[in-house]
């Protein structure tokens, strides 16, 4: 019973570790990791910030999709976020629930 639990766990591990690498390398895809890193401010704020500041709010995911979508700016500084319509829809969603589950 117990290698079983063992073997449950470890398989759970890998699966989150696949998801979020297949999410960074989704980010690379869409060249978002030209702007954001995940713990460093680059052109554009580090992913664990934006998912610290959305932390707890209901409305983050549908915010940070049309934001990814329609770019926008003012809210990390001046510089503006183009937009990228071209990401599709699936991948937003992937990306945006891979970005909120960075936080702290």
């Amino acid at each position: 019973m117990k290698n079983v639990i063992l073997g449950v766990a470890a398989s759970a591990l890998l699966f989150v570790g696949s998801a979020a690498q297949a999410n960074q390398e989704l980010a690379t895809k869409n060249a978002c990791m030209s702007c954001h890193q995940l713990a460093v401010k680059v052109v554009g704020p580090a992913y664990k910030d934006v998912a610290n500041k959305y932390k707890g709010d209901p409305e983050a995911a549908a915010k940070l999709a049309e934001k990814v979508k329609a770019g926008g700016s003012g809210v990390w500084g001046p510089i503006p976020m183009p937009p990228n319509a071209n990401v599709s829809d699936e991948d937003v969603k992937a990306l945006v629930d891979w970005i909120l589950s960075l936080a702290d």
